[in-house]
């Protein structure tokens, strides 16, 4: 005659809490194999039907069973310390995480199965100990430190600008994206679907290219803008007065520029002379990193631009037009948060990695 089965007896959070687990998309599937199998001997099933249920076999429930039987819902996680202690010779080790910083003779970079061969482990171990310490030798950010001598200056000078903006007055960041081509693919590529990416040729005809001058509102995120066949100060200057009419005459107008010559043209100047509700800040050289319509340009760039396909200039023209319209329906404000202080600090520890750099 065989035993009776033993009846697990489960407390309603425990219960909720196997439950859950069972359904969660998130959880571990051996979690989840763990509460299926005592939700299933709670219901009153033997060892084998669990088993049979399950696909696993019957010393795999006896294991989970028992260990819940014992300890709880604690029993169902992993001992600590099981499996096999990850193994790295310590010369390997410190040759993948210090010779990373070491390109190969004749290469830029190492790659992780360059480094793998080199070092005489895995890929997955490179991989694995590049990420713990984080070292990425894939990728690269472009900087420029500005030589100006009023780099403090005018730093402070557009800083405060954003992190104060002035009563009364529209900050607006101004600047021309000269060069805009209008470049056709010479044959049609694939759309985006399910299961392979948009397609296009490596080829291009070029029909021309357009400037546009634009004048980002600071407060609100709106763009003033205009197109050009050049950008010389006279485009420039054609722009100032339309800013001029767009804007409310009660309110001073601060612009943050960069230092191209047709900014200081003097034909720009004497205008300016004759319109003191203009005052204009420039940015240090090699600083357009602090004008905030660069950072419009680079989603224009992203989002029309570079990714386009475009037969004439008129349609180029016209696509930067759409898109400047529904935007400045739901305009996005670039809001400045770093403070002065934080910059400066990262540009010193720049300046004195690059006079180590100078003196080895």
């Amino acid at each position: 005659m065989s035993r009776p089965i033993a009846i697990l007896e489960l407390q309603p959070t425990q219960r909720r809490e196997l439950e859950r687990i069972t359904k969660s998309t998130t959880c571990a599937q051996r979690d989840v194999l763990r509460a299926k199998i005592v939700l299933l001997k709670a219901a009153g099933n033997s060892h084998a039907s669990v088993a049979a249920t399950l696909g696993v076999r019957r010393r795999i429930v006896g294991k989970w069973y028992g260990r819940f039987s014992i300890h709880g819902m604690a029993g169902l996680s992993d001992a600590k310390g099981r499996g096999r202690p990850a193994w790295i010779p310590a010369e390997a080790k410190a040759r993948v995480i210090t010779d990373a910083v070491r390109p190969p003779p004749g290469r830029s970079r190492w790659s992780v199965r360059s480094m793998a061969a080199h070092a005489c482990v895995s890929v997955g171990t490179v991989h694995h100990l590049w990420h713990s310490n984080d070292i990425r030798p894939h990728v690269t950010r472009t900087f420029k430190l500005s030589n100006d001598a009023r780099f403090e200056e005018k730093f402070w000078d557009v800083i405060g600008l954003y992190l104060d903006p002035p009563h009364k007055a529209l900050v607006l960041c101004c600047d021309e994206k000269s060069q805009c081509q209008a470049l056709e693919r010479t044959q049609p590529g694939l759309p985006l679907g399910v299961g392979h990416v948009r397609t296009r040729t490596h080829d291009y005809t070029r029909h021309g290219t357009v400037t546009l001058f634009a004048a980002l509102n600071y407060l609100d995120g709106k763009i003033l803008s205009a197109t050009a066949q050049r950008h010389t100060n006279k485009e420039w200057l054609r722009f100032l007065k339309q800013i001029d009419r767009e804007t409310p005459q009660d309110l001073d107008l601060h612009l943050v520029v960069d230092n191209y010559a047709t900014h200081k043209h003097p034909a720009v100047l004497r205008w300016l002379a004759r319109h003191p509700r203009f005052h204009l800040h420039f940015t240090p050289t090699s600083g357009s990193w602090m004008n905030l319509v660069e950072r419009f340009f680079c989603d224009l760039t992203e989002d029309v631009v570079r990714e386009g396909s475009f037969q004439s200039v008129r349609e180029l023209t016209d696509a930067i037009n759409r898109y400047l319209a529904e935007r400045n329906l739901a305009p996005r404000r670039y809001v400045w948060k770093k403070t002065g202080a934080e910059i400066l600090e990262k540009i010193q520890r720049a300046r004195a990695a690059l006079q180590k750099l100078s003196a080895v």
